[in-house]
């Protein structure tokens, strides 16, 4: 698929988002936040959901919490510019409450859609409930900065879980953790990249 091709069927998938109405967060929310980024990033970033600012804007990760994952991108060598940002749920949950099962399994099918589409070499997960997409019977603490090949749609990808940016807010020692783990990431994406091309 080119570039142009994964652009068109990106945005397909963002308006069916945008018009679906079949969640009461759906229905009640500003925005909705589909995701952004590069159609045919290496890297791509999976959060939870969007927040206050995110759903205000329409854009993943532009809040307090994004403004620090944005920069420690950045702070990593990694182009922010070549990388796809998304949520396992494209809806901001009333109270910035964690997503329910059935708002989770609704968005699935677009999070699955919008991996096939890109086929990032690296999947970063970023807190517990996008980690356990791909690993559910795992605990976060016990693998946060690790990385690991997984087949997911028939595919082999390599996938490193990460701290969401919000527990790295909380405290110092939780960002010098956050810190760590981010500065592994570059080396490890290249490595993913390397073994793709094999």
């Amino acid at each position: 698929m080119t570039i142009d091709e994964k652009k068109i069927e990106l945005e397909k998938i963002a308006r069916e988002i945008r018009d679906f109405k079949g969640l009461e967060i759906a229905k009640n929310c500003i925005n909705a936040v589909p995701g952004e980024g590069d159609p045919d990033a290496k890297i791509m970033f999976i959060g939870e959901a969007p927040g206050a600012d995110e759903d205000a804007q329409g854009r993943p990760f532009v809040g307090r919490s994004g403004q620090l994952l944005r920069q420690t991108i950045s702070e990593s060598n990694i182009k922010i510019d070549k990388v796809f940002i998304t949520n396992i749920v494209k809806y901001r949950p009333p109270e910035n409450r964690d997503p329910e099962p059935l708002e989770i399994e609704i968005c699935r099918d677009w999070l699955d859609r919008q991996i096939q589409i890109i086929e990032p070499a690296t999947i970063v997960t970023l807190g517990h409930f996008s980690m356990a997409k791909f690993l559910p019977d795992v605990k976060i603490s016990q693998v946060h900065g690790h990385g690991q090949e997984i087949i997911f749609q028939e595919k082999k990808y390599f996938l490193v879980t990460m701290y969401h940016p919000a527990f790295a807010i909380r405290g110092t020692s939780n960002m010098t953790e956050f810190k760590k783990d981010f500065s592994q990431l570059r080396q490890m994406a290249i490595n993913a990249l390397k073994l793709r091309r094999c």
